[in-house]
């Protein structure tokens, strides 16, 4: 099998700009695995990495899709292969960077998933009801899932595979032969580091990055289905949330609420190798790459 390198991690760990200083050490290529990244226009709340910062490492599945259309991890999947396929041709080497855990395994673990269009009515239906609701449905159909509870498109994704005649829990094929890398920090680090991304994203004009996206016709509908960010902004916004120091009140509780269960995903999976982030996580990084590279 062809060797690909995957970087995870949680919210404000520093996986992209990693993956962009070993990308341009190994002449690769990055394919970005994060699922509000592939939106256009989804710049700032989506710590979508900017072109000054990509060191002229080329990016993949960055902006492949419009405002309120219908991206699964189906479609995903296949432009990631497409991607990773046609990096490896030019005898490149692929790195896949994201946090979002489905759509790293979808890849790495190689789902065999269905292609088989929505049944858009079957949708309209299930967005009627709660998130609990949602999640009582799925409980009932597949009583051992495990899936978050919290996840409304997640829930609700598995319960139309499940109407359409899919399995929930999709078998697998591997395609590629991965190394693991994660990034993270300690706890306090970590919600240092989330406080500090968001302020700062919050002078870069983040408000007004949400702002712009409903003028230009983003549907409120698909604002609060992106969740964190624009989900937040969006009911500051329209006066569901009053003051501006409560929407960032709620919203870094949210995503420091959202890191955890970044991590709860990712360390199930034991194949996965922790950087030391206080020490020299580019050279551990790299020596890990080279043995990998090598046999």
């Amino acid at each position: 099998m062809k060797k690909l390198i995957a970087i995870v991690g949680t919210n404000a760990s520093g996986k992209s700009g990693l993956g962009v200083r070993l990308a341009s050490r190994f002449g690769g290529e990055i394919i970005s695995a994060d699922s509000r990244q592939v939106f256009t226009g989804l710049d700032l709340g989506s710590g979508k990495i900017k072109p000054e910062e990509m060191m002229g490492v080329p990016h993949h599945l960055l902006d492949v899709c419009a405002p309120n259309d219908f991206y699964s991890m189906a479609d995903f999947q296949k432009q990631a292969y497409e991607a990773i396929d046609d990096v490896l041709a030019r005898g490149k080497q692929p790195f896949l960077v994201g946090g979002t855990g489905l759509y790293v395994a979808s890849v790495t673990e190689g789902y065999l998933l269905s292609d088989k269009t929505p049944n858009l009515e079957y949708r309209n239906e299930l967005e009627k009801l709660s998130t609990p609701e949602l999640y009582d449905m799925l409980i009932k159909a597949v009583p051992d899932i495990d899936i978050d509870r919290n996840n409304r498109n997640r829930v609700m994704r598995v319960l139309e595979k499940i109407e359409a005649g899919d399995d929930a829990i999709p078998s697998s094929e591997k395609k590629y032969d991965t190394i693991k890398i994660g990034v993270s920090w300690d706890r306090e680090t970590l919600k240092r580091r989330i406080d500090e991304r968001l302020a700062r994203r919050v002078k870069e004009g983040m408000i007004k990055e949400v702002q712009t996206l409903l003028d230009n016709g983003a549907s409120v509908q698909f604002m609060m289905k992106l969740g964190l960010e624009y989900r937040f902004i969006t009911q500051y916004l329209t006066g569901e949330i009053k003051s501006l120091d409560e929407m960032l009140d709620d919203l870094s509780k949210a995503i420091k609420k959202f890191a955890k269960r970044q991590m709860t995903w990712f360390k199930r999976d034991p194949e996965i190798h922790w950087l030391d982030m206080t020490g020299n996580p580019d050279e551990e990084a790299a020596e890990l790459i080279v043995s990998f590279l090598s046999r």
